[in-house]
């Protein structure tokens, strides 16, 4: 598989502003504190074992009144007691509430857009990993930028005051720290990119392994998993995708592994534990340049100047790149434009309007055939229309493009005259009620996922439900919660019942066109009779569309579409088409032999 080259549209310390600027948005506070942890957390110490140790060997060596180095002695502590309270304090009780209140805060952010996400950013590849790892990520950047952000500001002040110190003492000390750091450093963005390209490919692999992790946990995989023998299938197809994660980790180690120790030895070992102390020896012995303080204070400070300077442009510098890089992605992903966008006007629902497709064609993202090819057909207010075909015809896909889920490739729908891409993207689907061939139900209550909102009539959700055929008792009507995410004594729901609950929503809405796709096929023949007299009665308002694989749902459509790869092939009323004797009137006799 070819790799992808990583590109930056930003540079690093732009993504890091950037991401720190969010962070700042939503808590402020946290920021500031983090500044300050990270001054309290390196600096006092540092300073210490500089100036600190300097005046209580010099005090000794000129023999004045040592009670002043007890006094010294208890100002460093007061100073380390002071600087660890702080830290404990902070972190305690105020840095973990912060923290998740700015997970939250930057999730919605993510959940927000990601609802913007049009169809076929999920049929993308490269885009739905870069997705996945923004939104695994979140978390992992918040505390780790936090983290590192903390260091930074820490060092950057250590920096500047051990460096002020050592620039009296000695400043050749400087001369050497910077020279072995501006070799060494470049080393630095070849660490983050590796870095980034093992977060990449991981995203890709762990994706596999994670789709054998919901097949063994989530219920609509337990019956099939237990009834069958497919579980050594599953286990070796999940060896594969660990070995591909094992691999690519090996791959990566090696190299990142070698350039860190090329760099740590040329900087630590060769530099800081050679050279300069080399030098300073030279000071002390041949040329008495330096006091014994000095010289403590000059090898320390030289020790913590080469440390901070070490971490703010190598140890820093890649992981600064790595989660630049990461920020990039949220960048790009919050700042992302999507196919379908707004048009400018807002669609009104009141009463269905005409419903044209003219010309219709739709190939999906990386195919060479169209799914849809040439479509034509008009929707008058009021009409019951049935899409029928075979599977893979394209009906789903037709009703996919009228509530545009997706864009036409080529040709246009129209609702009373008007292009639908020409009106607001919420507006526009606002006129329907879908109730889709794969429904959902959401952990929360019943008139909630009746409604699809947090505000509901609990009248009109039981009306709905009564529509629907659902007949189950609940305890707490309404308000009874669904699922057990959130209530361990959630209602469990049956295939059957669960989907009166999705019908339910399209008799709950207000609007004037409703789509349903295989609307009974969860349903015994009774409720499926039910369903559909219930359908006509509460539909005389309404523009319906309906797609079914059972015949019998269509007999009192106004006119029905029969689709067969991806074409229009007849059209008509029942009666119609069982005259015509073509792809209907077989599928509908072969269906009804059965019942004979």
């Amino acid at each position: 598989m070819k790799k992808e080259k990583i590109k930056n549209t930003h540079s690093m310390l732009s993504n890091i502003y950037y991401f720190v600027k969010l962070l700042f948005q939503v808590s402020p506070w946290l920021v500031i504190g983090e500044f300050i942890w990270g001054i309290m957390m390196h600096v006092p110490s540092r300073l210490i074992s500089v100036i600190g140790v300097k005046y209580i060997i010099d005090t000794v060596e000129s023999g004045e009144n040592l009670e002043s180095i007890f006094v010294a002695v208890g100002i460093i502590a007061l100073i380390v007691i002071f600087s660890n309270a702080f830290t404990w304090v902070f972190r305690e009780f105020f840095w973990n509430m912060e923290r998740e209140r700015v997970y939250y805060g930057l999730n919605k952010k993510l959940y927000a857009k990601a609802r913007q996400l049009d169809e076929e950013s999920y049929d993308n590849p490269d885009f739905y990993n870069n997705f996945i790892l923004t939104i695994e990520s979140s978390s992992d950047n918040i505390q780790n930028l936090l983290g590192l952000v903390r260091n930074y500001v820490g060092n950057i002040i250590l920096l500047i005051s051990i460096a002020s110190v050592l620039l009296t003492i000695d400043p050749v000390c400087l001369v050497i720290i910077l020279f072995f750091i501006g070799v060494f450093s470049p080393i630095s963005k070849k660490i983050g990119n590796l870095q980034m390209g093992r977060r990449i490919d991981n995203t890709r692999f762990h994706r596999r392994s994670d789709y054998f992790q919901r097949i063994f946990y989530l219920q609509d995989y337990c019956k099939e998993v237990r009834m069958n023998d497919i579980s050594p299938l599953l286990i070796d197809r999940y060896n594969d995708a660990a070995d591909d994660v094992i691999a690519n980790q090996k791959r990566y180690f090696k190299k990142i592994t070698g350039y860190y120790m090329l760099q740590e030895s040329g900087i630590q070992i060769f530099g800081f534990m050679f050279v300069l102390p080399l030098y300073l020896g030279y000071c002390v012995l041949v040329k008495n340049s330096l006091s014994p303080g000095e010289f403590v204070a000059a090898f320390n400070g030289a020790f913590s100047i080469a440390s901070s300077i070490n971490f703010l442009t190598v140890w820093a510098v890649a992981v600064f790149s790595e989660r630049g890089k990461m920020i990039e992605k949220y960048r790009e992903f919050l700042k992302a434009e999507f196919k379908i966008s707004d048009g400018e006007a807002v669609a009104e629902k009141g009463e269905p309007k005409e419903l044209k497709i003219e010309n219709l064609s739709f190939t999906y993202p990386g195919n060479d055939k169209p799914t849809l090819e040439n479509i034509n057909l008009t929707i008058k207010p009021h009409e019951k229309i049935a899409l029928v075909g075979y599977n893979g015809a394209g009906k789903t896909t037709l009703t996919n493009l009228i509530l545009r889920l997706y864009d036409p490739t080529q040709g246009r729908i129209l609702i009373d005259g008007k292009d639908i891409r020409d009106c607001t993207v919420d507006s526009h689907r606002d006129r329907f009620a879908a109730v889709f061939q794969d429904f959902q139900l959401f952990s929360c209550n019943v008139g909630e996922n009746v409604a699809l909102d947090d505000t509901y009539d609990s009248g009109r959700v039981m009306d709905a439900l009564g529509h629907s055929g659902f007949d189950k008792k609940l305890k707490k009507g309404t308000e009874t919660e669904l699922l057990r995410e959130f209530d361990d004594e959630g209602v469990m729901l049956s295939g059957g019942e669960s989907q009166k609950v999705a019908i339910a929503r399209a008799f709950y809405k207000d609007c004037p066109f409703v789509i349903l796709d295989e609307p009974s096929a969860n349903l015994d023949p009774v409720a499926e009779y039910n369903l559909n007299r219930a359908m006509s009665e509460a539909s005389d308002n309404k523009t319906v569309i309906f797609i079914s694989h059972r015949l019998s749902t269509t007999v009192h459509a106004d006119r029905i579409y029969v689709m067969e790869k991806g074409r229009i092939i007849e059209s008509g009323s029942h009666d119609e088409l069982m005259k015509q004797n073509g792809t209907y009137a077989y599928m509908f006799n072969l269906q009804a032999e059965k019942y004979r």
